[in-house]
């Protein structure tokens, strides 16, 4: 038990101290020339800094939780310590939930890319 507690108190200590240096040791003074964006030496012809397109972070945002989700229900009839019954309801009620929002995202148009 005292060796957790230590390496509990060794861990806690160090990241308090990595915290607190990160927050202090930059000097962040922003000038026009850190601001602007660099293009080959040459003046930016245009504006680089385009706005991003919220159906592309939509379609991003959805991918990363169905991986999620793959992530997550692969490992489960291994994992869980159940009856195979209940494993299969559970991972049955998650897929049926997702499912649903996956629907209810088509149909309200967010999976359309041209408008």
């Amino acid at each position: 038990m005292n060796l957790i507690m230590l390496m509990l108190l060794i861990t806690t200590s160090l990241s308090t101290l990595l915290i607190t240096v990160g927050f202090w040791l930059p000097l962040n003074n922003p000038d026009t020339e850190k601001l602007s964006p660099y293009e080959c030496g040459f003046d930016p012809l245009g504006s680089a800094r385009l706005p991003f397109s919220i159906r592309f972070f939509l379609i991003a945002i959805l991918f990363l939780l169905f991986d999620l989700e793959i992530a997550l229900l692969l490992p489960t009839p291994w994992a869980s310590q159940m009856l195979p019954t209940n494993t299969l309801l559970w991972s049955t009620i998650i897929l049926l939930l997702l499912t649903v929002g996956l629907v209810y995202e088509w149909a309200q148009g967010g999976l359309e890319w041209a408008e």
